[in-house]
């Protein structure tokens, strides 16, 4: 009997990790029990609250129920990179614990997956209905951007919920990078995917992780991970500069010819330098955010480090045996 492998990451989610249990067990009890076993993997990155306490006692009533349990928070990407090494599914599905990702598209995912046409169904929303207009605007000016500026394919309102096999596990493990960016991630390994559209589902339990400005970050991380059109701009920026300044300087040269005025004009010229030099300093910015990923990339950091486990042996033993 094939095996599907149910990743969870979790932060500060105590109220919610027995509703999903409960739920998937549902699902499974439904459309799953003659086909497939359940591995369900609960990532605690780093939770301060009783997160981790009650992943052990699901673990104690259930046998299926595994769990890893970060040394601090190292975020989302990190868990869900955890996962991905842990998981050891014929299928292995990717789902948030606040139910945000419905449960009940998982036999359809499955269904897509069985009939040999694809190698991931993956979850979209079909609106964003719920939440705040700011929000909203500003994660559709995004997905349009990255799409515009990279050569990765990220759906508008594409979910990291999603049934892999294990060949596209396989090959998103190849990807070693520390910065990871999963949505991108999943868009660059390529391969056939299944899109399931869902209505917007709001959360019913806890608070969400993501601020708006975490969510921005988060955003520079995908730009950066996954284009250099920032940094071709600024050099686009600093060559038009370059010729701008050379014509002004000939036009002030020839002005002073002709009119013997060289000072009038300083009030604008202030005004272009200040102009100028934000310019500069932002595309330094720019250019410093790829030198600090690259940094971090070189120094060959773990992705993360795990403090408790009920996995017994790691992956890479399991994989030598």
């Amino acid at each position: 009997m094939k095996q599907i492998s149910i990743l969870v990451p979790c932060y500060n989610e105590e109220e919610n990790i027995r509703p999903f249990r409960e739920e998937i067990r549902r699902v499974f009890r439904e459309s799953f029990s003659d086909k497939y076993t359940l591995e369900l993997l609960y990532i605690d990155d780093g939770s301060r609250d009783r997160t981790l306490e009650r992943i052990r006692e699901l673990a104690r009533e259930d046998p299926d129920v595994k769990y890893l349990s970060f040394s601090r928070n190292f975020g989302k990407e990190a868990a869900l990179y955890a996962g991905l090494e842990h998981a050891f599914g014929d299928y292995v599905a990717v789902m948030d614990v606040d139910l945000q990702d419905p449960p009940s598209l998982l036999p359809e995912m499955a269904k897509a997956l069985e009939s040999g046409e694809y190698d991931v169904a993956a979850a979209r929303r079909e609106d964003r209905k719920g939440e705040p207009p700011v929000r909203s605007f500003f994660a559709r000016l995004f997905y349009r951007l990255i799409r515009k500026i990279s050569d990765v394919d990220i759906v508008d309102g594409a979910r990291d919920f999603r049934l892999m096999t294990r060949q596209y596990v396989e090959s998103l493990l190849e990807l070693k990078e520390y910065n990871r960016f999963s949505k991108g991630l999943f868009g660059w390994v390529g391969y056939r995917v299944k899109w399931i559209a869902y209505e917007n589902i709001k959360r019913e339990k806890g608070n969400t992780k993501w601020s708006f400005w975490k969510l921005f970050l988060y955003s520079i991380d995908g730009i950066v991970a996954f284009s250099v059109v920032p940094a071709v701009m600024a050099a686009a920026f600093g060559a038009v500069f370059c010729a701008a300044a050379f014509l002004f300087l000939f036009v002030v040269f020839i002005r002073a010819m002709i009119y013997g005025d060289p000072v009038a004009g300083w009030p604008s010229l202030v005004c272009i330098i200040l102009f100028v030099s934000g310019i500069q300093f932002f595309f330094m910015g720019v250019l410093g955010e790829y030198m600090a990923k690259t940094y971090m990339e070189v120094k060959r950091r773990p992705v993360y480090l795990c403090r408790e486990s009920n996995l017994g042996r790691r992956r890479e033993e399991d994989k030598g045996a």
